[in-house]
């Protein structure tokens, strides 16, 4: 499964696991090397207890260049303000 580093709080990680809509919480020691907010990751879980996980960088990549479609979309569409200066 898909997971997305939402957050760390007080050394922990929240996870937000995109398949099952719900958070997972992890000792920061326990993610792999390079993960930073919004970093991707494969999941595997055995009910609740971790059995791996490693970092996506192609999920990571393809999210970014989505948002970076959907931000250039979203200026293209911008007409400018509807209010005139005086």
């Amino acid at each position: 499964m898909k997971g997305m580093l939402n957050r760390i709080e007080d050394g922990w990680a929240v996870i937000l696991i995109e398949e099952e809509q719900k958070e997972l919480l992890l000792p920061l020691s326990q993610l792999p090397e390079g993960s930073r907010v919004n970093s991707w990751f494969d999941i595997e879980l055995e009910g609740e207890d971790l059995c791996s996980i490693s970092l996506d960088e192609e999920s990571r990549a393809a999210k970014e260049q989505e948002a970076r479609d959907l931000r250039r979309k979203l200026r293209r569409r911008s007409r400018g303000s509807r209010f005139k200066r005086k």
